[in-house]
């Protein structure tokens, strides 16, 4: 089985960022992509993604099979935002986990929220998405979006061998999309990909990432 590295990983924080500038772009203009109102802000956050990315995920939808489309629940995600989630989530861990070292909270908590200062969806980099049939339907995917590695038994896990065969063949058909448009996974979430940050430079071995955290405006 691949190794897992997850975001608190000391190599993620050591690769550099060349910020390119490319904008935030509100994904709620291109008629062709269906857009969720689950995780939906009233500044219109999460609906932004950086033109690149962007314009990866519209090439993605191109390549899945006829009558399977993106469903896009969240991109940008404001560093405070970041920030609460990852504190909240950590302090869950420990008060479930009262012999765990703050070494070890941090990378139990970075399983499922990245750590502030290098979130991908602070960077207007990740986007997290499932699939859905042609009237609309959700397809199975074996756990919710954004189930917890708690809630599901592990089962968020791109690979989890705790879901059923049509889960995996619908996980397949999004990654084949995804990775041929050029996003790289979060290998425990399967609904979270992307483009241009620090992870993604790690996966691909780029020598930096092109996209940093950054305020929305």
């Amino acid at each position: 089985m691949n190794e897992i590295v997850l975001m608190s990983d000391p190599r993620i924080a050591a690769i550099p960022v060349a910020d390119c500038g490319e904008p935030l772009i509100d994904v709620r203009l291109q008629e062709s992509l269906a857009v969720d109102s689950r995780k939906t802000d009233r500044s219109g956050a999460f609906a932004h993604l950086r033109e690149g990315v962007l314009t990866r995920l519209l090439k993605a939808q191109k390549l899945l099979p006829d009558g399977i489309r993106l469903l896009f629940v969240e991109g940008y995600r404001p560093p405070a935002l970041q920030r609460h989630y990852f504190e909240q989530y950590a302090t869950e861990l420990q008060a479930g986990n009262p012999g765990w070292s703050p070494a070890q909270v941090r990378e139990a908590t970075s399983r499922y929220v990245s750590p502030p200062e290098i979130a991908p969806h602070s960077a207007g980099a990740a986007v997290d998405l499932t699939l859905i049939s042609a009237d609309g339907r959700e397809l199975d995917m074996g756990t919710r979006v954004n189930a917890s590695p708690e809630e599901s038994g592990g089962a968020c896990f791109t690979n989890a061998g705790n879901v059923d065969a049509g889960a995996r063949a619908n996980r397949r058909i999004l990654g084949d999309a995804l990775t041929a448009a050029g996003l790289v996974n979060y290998p425990t979430e399967w609904w979270h990909w992307s483009y241009g940050d620090r992870y993604w430079a790690f996966s691909t071995r780029a020598g930096s990432a092109i996209y940093g955290p950054r305020e929305l405006g």
